[in-house]
Protein backbone atom coordinates (compact mmCIF):
# COMPACT_ATOMS: atom_id res chain seq x y z
CA UNK A 1 0.00 0.00 0.00
CA UNK A 2 3.51 2.61 -0.47
CA UNK A 3 1.94 6.21 -1.45
CA UNK A 4 -1.66 5.10 -1.20
CA UNK A 5 -4.70 5.09 0.72
CA UNK A 6 -2.73 6.04 4.21
CA UNK A 7 -3.52 6.53 7.75
CA UNK A 8 -1.80 10.01 7.50
CA UNK A 9 -5.15 12.12 6.19
CA UNK A 10 -6.58 10.61 9.27
CA UNK A 11 -3.29 11.92 11.60
CA UNK A 12 -3.43 14.88 13.40
CA UNK A 13 -0.17 16.42 13.05
CA UNK A 14 2.11 19.42 11.27
CA UNK A 15 3.54 19.19 7.99
CA UNK A 16 6.56 21.24 6.97
CA UNK A 17 7.37 22.25 3.30
CA UNK A 18 11.19 20.95 3.96
CA UNK A 19 11.15 19.32 0.02
CA UNK A 20 13.26 20.83 -2.80
CA UNK A 21 11.96 22.62 -6.14
CA UNK A 22 12.10 19.35 -7.61
CA UNK A 23 9.18 18.15 -5.61
CA UNK A 24 6.74 19.26 -7.78
CA UNK A 25 7.77 17.20 -10.53
CA UNK A 26 8.37 14.12 -7.88
CA UNK A 27 6.67 10.45 -9.19
CA UNK A 28 6.75 9.74 -5.35
CA UNK A 29 6.52 11.18 -1.91
CA UNK A 30 7.48 9.61 1.05
CA UNK A 31 5.36 10.61 4.48
CA UNK A 32 7.62 10.69 6.75
CA UNK A 33 6.60 11.16 10.61
CA UNK A 34 9.03 13.75 12.68
CA UNK A 35 8.55 14.22 16.73
CA UNK A 36 9.80 17.28 18.65
CA UNK A 37 10.03 20.89 18.08
CA UNK A 38 9.51 21.82 14.34
CA UNK A 39 13.04 23.99 14.83
CA UNK A 40 15.06 21.07 16.31
CA UNK A 41 17.85 19.74 14.41
CA UNK A 42 16.25 16.51 13.72
CA UNK A 43 13.29 18.44 11.74
CA UNK A 44 14.58 21.51 10.50
CA UNK A 45 18.49 20.28 9.24
CA UNK A 46 18.38 16.06 9.20
CA UNK A 47 15.57 15.24 7.13
CA UNK A 48 15.61 18.20 5.07
CA UNK A 49 19.39 16.53 3.88
CA UNK A 50 17.58 13.26 3.61
CA UNK A 51 14.95 14.45 1.67
CA UNK A 52 17.59 16.73 -0.59
CA UNK A 53 19.77 13.81 -0.86
CA UNK A 54 17.18 11.50 -1.79
CA UNK A 55 16.02 14.03 -4.58
CA UNK A 56 19.84 14.45 -5.95
CA UNK A 57 20.51 10.52 -5.93
CA UNK A 58 16.82 9.97 -7.72
CA UNK A 59 17.11 13.36 -10.33
CA UNK A 60 14.12 14.39 -8.39
CA UNK A 61 11.64 11.21 -9.30
CA UNK A 62 11.45 10.67 -5.25
CA UNK A 63 11.61 13.59 -2.68
CA UNK A 64 9.36 13.20 0.90
CA UNK A 65 6.60 15.67 3.18
CA UNK A 66 7.84 15.59 6.99
CA UNK A 67 4.64 15.91 8.95
CA UNK A 68 5.12 16.38 13.01
CA UNK A 69 2.87 15.22 15.85
CA UNK A 70 1.65 11.77 14.35
CA UNK A 71 2.38 10.15 17.40
CA UNK A 72 5.16 10.33 20.27
CA UNK A 73 8.79 8.56 19.79
CA UNK A 74 8.16 5.18 21.10
CA UNK A 75 5.49 4.56 18.60
CA UNK A 76 7.59 5.49 15.92
CA UNK A 77 8.62 1.67 15.14
CA UNK A 78 5.41 0.67 15.00
CA UNK A 79 4.00 3.70 12.79
CA UNK A 80 6.80 2.49 9.84
CA UNK A 81 6.07 -1.45 10.09
CA UNK A 82 2.17 -0.85 10.20
CA UNK A 83 3.01 1.24 6.88
CA UNK A 84 1.08 4.64 8.40
CA UNK A 85 4.07 6.57 7.30
CA UNK A 86 6.73 5.81 4.97
CA UNK A 87 10.08 6.99 7.03
CA UNK A 88 10.91 7.56 11.02
CA UNK A 89 13.91 8.23 12.93
CA UNK A 90 13.76 6.22 16.03
CA UNK A 91 16.05 6.67 19.33
CA UNK A 92 16.78 2.96 20.50
CA UNK A 93 16.68 3.67 24.18
CA UNK A 94 12.87 4.87 24.20
CA UNK A 95 12.40 0.93 23.53
CA UNK A 96 13.84 -1.32 26.57
CA UNK A 97 14.61 -4.83 25.67
CA UNK A 98 13.48 -4.53 22.00
CA UNK A 99 17.04 -3.10 21.04
CA UNK A 100 20.20 -4.35 22.21
CA UNK A 101 23.25 -4.63 20.67
CA UNK A 102 22.66 -0.61 19.87
CA UNK A 103 23.90 -0.12 23.09
CA UNK A 104 27.65 -0.40 21.57
CA UNK A 105 27.68 2.92 20.19
CA UNK A 106 25.87 4.12 23.66
CA UNK A 107 29.24 3.78 25.67
CA UNK A 108 31.09 6.34 27.47
CA UNK A 109 34.36 6.54 26.33
CA UNK A 110 35.06 6.90 22.73
CA UNK A 111 36.63 10.18 21.58
CA UNK A 112 35.98 12.59 18.59
CA UNK A 113 32.53 13.47 17.05
CA UNK A 114 29.17 12.90 15.86
CA UNK A 115 30.37 12.51 12.48
CA UNK A 116 32.76 10.05 13.41
CA UNK A 117 31.18 7.90 15.62
CA UNK A 118 27.67 8.17 13.06
CA UNK A 119 30.46 6.81 10.33
CA UNK A 120 32.16 4.26 12.70
CA UNK A 121 28.52 3.18 14.11
CA UNK A 122 27.38 1.93 10.50
CA UNK A 123 30.79 0.23 9.43
CA UNK A 124 30.70 -1.89 12.68
CA UNK A 125 26.75 -2.74 12.52
CA UNK A 126 27.08 -4.27 8.87
CA UNK A 127 30.45 -6.56 10.20
CA UNK A 128 29.24 -7.49 13.96
CA UNK A 129 25.97 -6.41 14.43
CA UNK A 130 23.70 -6.67 11.20
CA UNK A 131 23.06 -10.52 11.86
CA UNK A 132 21.18 -9.82 15.82
CA UNK A 133 18.31 -8.54 12.51
CA UNK A 134 17.17 -6.51 15.35
CA UNK A 135 15.39 -3.63 12.79
CA UNK A 136 13.56 -6.57 11.21
CA UNK A 137 10.50 -5.54 10.19
CA UNK A 138 11.72 -2.40 8.53
CA UNK A 139 14.43 -1.30 5.88
CA UNK A 140 17.19 0.40 7.68
CA UNK A 141 18.41 3.51 6.28
CA UNK A 142 21.30 4.74 8.47
CA UNK A 143 22.78 4.99 11.98
CA UNK A 144 23.60 7.73 13.63
CA UNK A 145 24.71 8.92 17.31
CA UNK A 146 24.11 12.56 19.21
CA UNK A 147 27.38 13.89 20.45
CA UNK A 148 28.30 13.06 23.63
CA UNK A 149 25.41 13.83 26.34
CA UNK A 150 26.38 16.43 29.63
CA UNK A 151 24.55 16.82 32.71
CA UNK A 152 22.24 19.95 33.08
CA UNK A 153 20.96 21.12 36.29
CA UNK A 154 18.76 23.19 37.64
CA UNK A 155 20.85 23.58 40.99
CA UNK A 156 24.48 23.97 39.89
CA UNK A 157 26.30 21.07 40.37
CA UNK A 158 30.39 21.23 41.28
CA UNK A 159 31.34 17.88 40.99
CA UNK A 160 30.80 13.96 40.31
CA UNK A 161 29.93 13.78 43.88
CA UNK A 162 26.67 16.01 43.74
CA UNK A 163 25.20 14.02 41.27
CA UNK A 164 24.28 11.14 43.91
CA UNK A 165 20.44 11.29 44.97
CA UNK A 166 19.67 13.87 41.98
CA UNK A 167 15.94 13.23 40.11
CA UNK A 168 17.71 12.98 36.84
CA UNK A 169 15.76 12.56 33.34
CA UNK A 170 17.81 10.01 31.18
CA UNK A 171 16.83 8.05 28.47
CA UNK A 172 17.31 3.87 28.58
CA UNK A 173 20.02 2.02 27.40
CA UNK A 174 23.27 2.67 28.70
CA UNK A 175 22.26 6.02 29.89
CA UNK A 176 20.18 4.87 32.32
CA UNK A 177 22.93 2.33 33.52
CA UNK A 178 25.37 5.28 33.89
CA UNK A 179 22.68 7.55 35.64
CA UNK A 180 21.83 4.84 37.94
CA UNK A 181 26.01 3.91 38.91
CA UNK A 182 26.28 7.58 39.09
CA UNK A 183 23.40 7.17 42.33
CA UNK A 184 20.75 9.16 40.37
CA UNK A 185 17.09 8.77 40.19
CA UNK A 186 16.20 8.05 36.80
CA UNK A 187 13.00 9.49 35.56
CA UNK A 188 12.03 7.99 32.09
CA UNK A 189 10.49 11.14 30.27
CA UNK A 190 10.69 11.26 25.95
CA UNK A 191 12.29 14.37 24.88
CA UNK A 192 10.14 16.42 24.03
CA UNK A 193 8.53 16.31 27.41
CA UNK A 194 11.90 17.44 29.28
CA UNK A 195 11.20 21.25 28.75
CA UNK A 196 8.11 20.93 31.14
CA UNK A 197 9.09 18.66 33.24
CA UNK A 198 12.09 20.24 34.38
CA UNK A 199 9.77 23.63 34.61
CA UNK A 200 7.51 21.67 36.71
CA UNK A 201 10.25 20.89 39.28
CA UNK A 202 9.62 17.19 38.39
CA UNK A 203 13.37 16.78 37.65
CA UNK A 204 16.24 18.35 39.24
CA UNK A 205 18.15 17.93 36.04
CA UNK A 206 18.48 16.38 32.45
CA UNK A 207 21.12 14.46 30.73
CA UNK A 208 21.38 14.73 26.76
CA UNK A 209 23.50 16.26 24.09
CA UNK A 210 24.99 20.05 23.68
CA UNK A 211 21.94 20.35 21.12
CA UNK A 212 19.43 20.29 23.61
CA UNK A 213 20.54 23.59 25.23
CA UNK A 214 18.74 25.22 21.93
CA UNK A 215 16.43 22.30 20.46
CA UNK A 216 14.78 21.95 24.24
CA UNK A 217 15.03 25.39 25.25
CA UNK A 218 17.34 24.19 28.05
CA UNK A 219 18.84 27.05 29.07
CA UNK A 220 15.12 28.56 30.31
CA UNK A 221 15.10 25.56 32.87
CA UNK A 222 18.63 24.16 33.42
CA UNK A 223 20.98 26.94 33.87
CA UNK A 224 23.86 24.36 34.63
CA UNK A 225 25.97 22.51 32.73
CA UNK A 226 28.24 19.78 34.22
CA UNK A 227 30.64 18.74 31.27
CA UNK A 228 32.60 15.39 31.21
CA UNK A 229 35.33 14.81 28.62
CA UNK A 230 33.67 12.37 26.01
CA UNK A 231 29.96 12.46 27.74
CA UNK A 232 28.43 10.29 30.20
CA UNK A 233 26.87 8.19 26.85
CA UNK A 234 25.87 9.08 23.15
CA UNK A 235 22.41 8.17 22.39
CA UNK A 236 21.46 6.04 19.20
CA UNK A 237 19.30 6.69 16.09
CA UNK A 238 18.38 4.32 13.07
CA UNK A 239 15.93 6.12 10.04
CA UNK A 240 13.77 3.24 9.16
CA UNK A 241 11.55 2.94 5.70
CA UNK A 242 8.44 0.63 5.36
CA UNK A 243 9.69 -2.39 3.28
CA UNK A 244 6.61 -2.19 1.12
CA UNK A 245 7.33 1.29 0.31
CA UNK A 246 10.90 0.70 -0.41
CA UNK A 247 9.47 -2.73 -2.45
CA UNK A 248 7.28 -0.55 -4.65
CA UNK A 249 9.93 1.65 -6.44
CA UNK A 250 11.35 0.98 -9.95
CA UNK A 251 14.32 -1.07 -9.41
CA UNK A 252 16.54 1.60 -10.74
CA UNK A 253 15.71 4.19 -8.04
CA UNK A 254 16.04 1.19 -5.41
CA UNK A 255 19.68 1.46 -6.78
CA UNK A 256 20.44 4.88 -6.41
CA UNK A 257 18.93 5.12 -3.03
CA UNK A 258 20.93 1.94 -2.31
CA UNK A 259 24.12 3.31 -3.77
CA UNK A 260 23.93 7.01 -3.03
CA UNK A 261 22.17 7.87 0.08
CA UNK A 262 21.41 4.45 2.46
CA UNK A 263 23.77 3.09 4.53
CA UNK A 264 27.56 4.99 5.55
CA UNK A 265 26.49 8.53 3.35
CA UNK A 266 23.36 9.17 5.46
CA UNK A 267 24.82 8.09 8.74
CA UNK A 268 27.70 10.19 8.17
CA UNK A 269 25.69 13.07 7.05
CA UNK A 270 23.61 12.68 9.90
CA UNK A 271 26.55 12.98 12.34
CA UNK A 272 28.02 15.62 10.83
CA UNK A 273 24.59 17.54 11.53
CA UNK A 274 25.14 17.21 14.84
CA UNK A 275 28.05 18.48 15.51
CA UNK A 276 26.80 21.46 13.59
CA UNK A 277 24.13 21.86 16.24
CA UNK A 278 26.31 20.77 19.22
CA UNK A 279 28.13 23.74 18.67
CA UNK A 280 25.31 25.62 17.94
CA UNK A 281 23.62 24.59 21.87
CA UNK A 282 27.18 25.04 23.43
CA UNK A 283 27.60 28.63 22.21
CA UNK A 284 23.92 29.36 23.01
CA UNK A 285 24.71 28.00 26.66
CA UNK A 286 28.16 30.50 26.55
CA UNK A 287 25.68 33.69 25.15
CA UNK A 288 23.04 33.42 27.77
CA UNK A 289 22.88 35.10 30.99
CA UNK A 290 23.34 32.92 34.22
CA UNK A 291 23.91 29.93 32.75
CA UNK A 292 27.21 28.28 33.55
CA UNK A 293 29.44 24.97 32.12
CA UNK A 294 31.18 23.49 34.83
CA UNK A 295 34.22 21.09 33.68
CA UNK A 296 34.70 17.88 35.62
CA UNK A 297 38.21 17.81 37.72
CA UNK A 298 41.07 15.45 37.47
CA UNK A 299 39.34 13.85 40.88
CA UNK A 300 35.92 13.67 38.95
CA UNK A 301 37.41 12.07 35.78
CA UNK A 302 39.14 9.22 37.99
CA UNK A 303 35.79 8.34 39.71
CA UNK A 304 33.80 8.16 36.80
CA UNK A 305 36.60 6.19 34.63
CA UNK A 306 35.87 3.53 37.30
CA UNK A 307 32.01 3.43 36.65
CA UNK A 308 32.52 3.71 32.81
CA UNK A 309 34.64 0.47 33.42
CA UNK A 310 31.98 -1.09 35.06
CA UNK A 311 29.05 0.09 32.31
CA UNK A 312 31.42 -1.00 29.49
CA UNK A 313 32.36 -4.58 30.80
CA UNK A 314 28.25 -5.56 31.41
CA UNK A 315 27.07 -4.42 28.20
CA UNK A 316 29.97 -6.00 26.51
CA UNK A 317 29.64 -8.85 28.82
CA UNK A 318 25.42 -8.70 27.83
CA UNK A 319 25.90 -8.46 23.91
CA UNK A 320 28.60 -11.38 23.94
CA UNK A 321 26.02 -13.28 25.73
CA UNK A 322 23.75 -12.91 22.66
CA UNK A 323 26.29 -14.14 20.13
CA UNK A 324 27.71 -10.69 19.02
CA UNK A 325 31.70 -10.34 18.86
CA UNK A 326 31.41 -7.29 21.64
CA UNK A 327 35.26 -6.77 22.32
CA UNK A 328 36.26 -6.64 18.59
CA UNK A 329 33.34 -4.81 18.01
CA UNK A 330 34.23 -2.42 20.69
CA UNK A 331 37.70 -2.56 19.15
CA UNK A 332 36.38 -1.66 16.10
CA UNK A 333 34.12 1.84 16.65
CA UNK A 334 37.77 3.50 18.33
CA UNK A 335 39.52 2.67 15.50
CA UNK A 336 37.29 3.97 13.19
CA UNK A 337 36.43 7.41 15.66
CA UNK A 338 40.41 7.71 15.27
CA UNK A 339 40.56 7.89 11.67
CA UNK A 340 38.42 11.12 11.76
Amino acid sequence: MAFKGRMIGLLAGVSLAVSGASALAAEYTLQISGWGPPTHGLNAKMFPKFIEMVEEATDGRVTGELKLGLAPPPAQMDMVMDGAVDVSVIFHGYQPGRFNTTKLIELPGYSGSAEAASTAYWRVYEKYLAKAKEHRGVKLLALHTHGPAQLYSVSKVSGLGDIAGLKLRVPGGVGGDVGKALGATGIAVPAPKVYETLASNAADGVVMPMESRVGFKLTEVAPHTFEIPGGLYRGSFAYIMNEDTFADLPADLQKALEEKVFGEPLSRELGKIWDEIDTIGREATLKTEDNTITAASVADMAAFDKIRGQVIDKVLLELKEQGVDSINAHEMIKQEMAKF
